[in-house]
């Protein structure tokens, strides 16, 4: 598997350029190419290179910002035409360049974010036009739910997420969320799974500052169908991993004669790059069965010599009573690029219906 940013290739600028010229007689392709890969160009990541072309881009775009919009919307259609990769993450540019180019320009901005996200999504450009406009970006994004395409009425939900990753946040809305829940309201039986799982990741986003307000939609939406039960349930996912007691309540989970037993770390030194194995049982000793929601919890060592808790979900099932199950799990520490590991004395524990265990200390070791 290559690298992100080699999507950036010298062939995805041929064809690409090609697919303008055909639509914009004016276009250098030649000139386009060479002023890409002036300067830098192999050293940037794949961030970097995007927004380079997006720079570049502009270079070659009608100075005037309209004309520049109509021309992107008949480029999109001539790669459609074409079959080039349509949804391709190496034309996100064509969002960035909104965001780059547009923010003076609203009612274009709003429009462009319409037609181009159904080619490549638009959830991180429309962001700063909602920080900059507010109730009448958002008052747009409402209009979008009506729209037949589900990318356009996914952008509303997603676009709007006080907390989406790798995007700036939204603080207003981190603060007071109410002016998005008629989005999430609207959207809640979307024929779209794809949009959907979007209003879900949006409440999980408010859930981390207004818990109480999720908790509300929860028993409001609770049992109306299948789809929005299941909203419910992975909009919730970061207060169920804290236990939050409301929302453990909610879903009957409780911890009373659930028995934890030898809970045992099989390797309590790990190297970098190997697995943390443990085991225990779990043992329901309630006359009947009962759902348990099973985690684990790693106490991470950080640099400043801190631990950090991260949970992991092992199950959600129904046990039956008196039976003695044995569980054994794996964590790996293996080098990934989100996450750097620090040498010392680690911890783990088990989780059941959000009740901690005891907690077991472990080495990890270059």
């Amino acid at each position: 598997m290559g690298l992100i940013k080699d999507i950036y290739s010298v062939s995805f600028y041929e064809k690409f350029s090609q697919a303008v010229a055909e639509v914009h007689p004016a276009f250098d392709k030649q000139k386009f190419i060479e002023a890409i890969y002036e300067g830098d160009f192999a050293q940037k990541e794949w961030k970097e290179r995007m927004k380079h072309t997006t720079v570049v881009l502009h270079q070659f775009m009608p100075q005037n910002f309209p004309e520049a919009v109509f021309l992107i919307d008949k480029i999109i259609k001539n790669l459609k035409k074409n079959n080039f990769t349509d949804g391709n993450l190496a034309f996100i540019f064509f969002a960035d360049y909104i965001e780059m180019y547009g923010l003076d320009d609203f009612k274009t901005s709003a429009k462009a974010f319409v037609s181009i996200t159904q080619f490549i999504s638009c959830e991180f450009a429309v962001r700063p036009f909602i920080l900059k406009y507010k109730e009448q970006m958002i008052a747009e994004m409402i209009k979008w739910l009506l729209h037949e395409n589900h990318h356009v009425r996914r952008l509303a939900s997603e676009g709007s997420r006080p907390r989406l990753p790798w995007a700036m946040a939204i603080p207003f809305l981190k603060k007071d969320p109410a002016s998005i829940l008629p989005i999430l309201e609207n959207l809640k039986n979307d024929p779209s799974e794809y949009v959907r799982r979007s209003v879900a990741n949006n409440l999980n986003d408010i859930a981390k500052d207004n818990p109480q307000i999720v908790l509300e939609i929860a028993n409001k939406w609770k049992g109306q169908s299948k789809e929005t039960d299941g909203i419910i349930k992975h909009g919730c996912r970061t207060l169920l991993k804290q236990g939050h007691p409301e929302i453990l309540s909610h879903y009957g989970l409780e911890s009373t004669n659930i028995e934890l037993s030898s809970f045992e770390i099989k390797t309590p030194i790990v190297k970098i790059g190997d697995y943390l194995q443990f085991h225990f049982h779990l043992n329901n000793k309630n006359e009947e069965p009962k759902t348990v929601r099973l985690e684990y919890a790693v106490h991470y060592k950080k640099s400043k010599g801190h631990l950090a808790k991260k949970v992991f979900k092992i199950s959600e099932k129904i046990y039956p009573p008196n039976q003695l199950t044995k569980i054994e799990r794996n964590q790996s520490f293996k080098l990934i690029t989100t996450r750097v590991f620090h040498t010392g004395v680690h911890q783990l524990s088990i989780i059941i219906n959000g009740t901690e265990s005891e907690v077991l200390e472990f080495e990890l070791t270059n």
